[in-house]
């Protein structure tokens, strides 16, 4: 068998410099998306935040504590 030349059409999308509105249904009821994720998700969100804020905490006692340490 011979090769047989093929053709192709390409294919260029753009986008129209009068277009406004590319990315609406991104932001769209955004609130709402997240409430609806972290509740679906609800276990791993608190474990994300969880050691977060934990360790925060702990820097901020621990500094409050150096801080009276030195002032005597």
């Amino acid at each position: 068998m011979g090769k047989q030349p093929v053709k192709m059409k390409a294919v260029v999308y753009a986008l129209s410099p009068f277009q406004q509105k590319v990315m609406t249904g991104l932001w769209k009821d955004l609130p709402g998306k997240i409430n609806q994720k972290v509740s679906e998700n609800w276990l791993n969100a608190v474990l994300l935040i969880g050691p977060l804020v934990g360790t925060y905490t702990y820097v901020q006692r621990y500094k409050e504590k150096e801080k009276l340490e030195h002032r005597y």
